[in-house]
């Protein structure tokens, strides 16, 4: 299997809300047997990607209990959420497999969770932050812009040598 993601995402500095408005996933799984099951694995990859990136977080307590209890306080994306997925299939079989099939499983999830993260980069690299963790909730952006902001500002007040 392989797999190449692309992915437009817009970030609102001021809310710090990150919203995903196209995302594109060439794959090649050998031989396509069921096109309606490989792209249905690839768009529930990707939704797993965008979660991981921008929605999910296992928070715990310092005695270790996890803090989202419902799905109030763990986040999850819904189809409002992920946008609408274009899927290209490239087809090269695998001589040594029956049917010429190498898998699809991993074809959408494996790219999400890093086209995503390196989309939020970029759109915050004129701001000089520094991507630690996912994820980039409203409130984690916000913090890394205020935190990028208070290391410039520092910077411009140490006197040069």
């Amino acid at each position: 299997m392989n797999a190449a993601h692309g992915a437009v995402v817009k970030v609102d500095v001021e809310s710090g809300r990150a919203v995903v408005l196209d995302y594109v996933v060439v794959h090649d799984c050998g031989r396509v047997v069921n096109p309606v099951i490989v792209e249905g694995q690839i768009h529930g990859g990707v939704a797993q990607g965008i979660a991981g990136a921008l929605y999910e977080h296992a928070a715990y307590s310092p005695e270790g209990l996890p803090v989202a209890t419902t799905f109030v306080d763990y986040l999850l994306p819904s189809a409002v959420e992920v946008p609408a997925i274009v899927v290209e299939h490239v087809e090269s079989p695998a001589p040594e497999m029956p049917l010429g099939v190498k898998g699809s499983g991993e074809a959408g999830a494996v790219g999400g969770a890093a086209v995503i993260s390196n989309a939020v980069a970029d759109a915050l690299e004129e701001f000089g932050v520094q991507i630690t963790a996912t994820p980039f909730t409203p409130g984690s952006i916000r913090a890394m812009i205020r935190g990028a902001r208070r290391a410039e500002l520092r910077q411009e007040a140490t006197p040069s040598t």
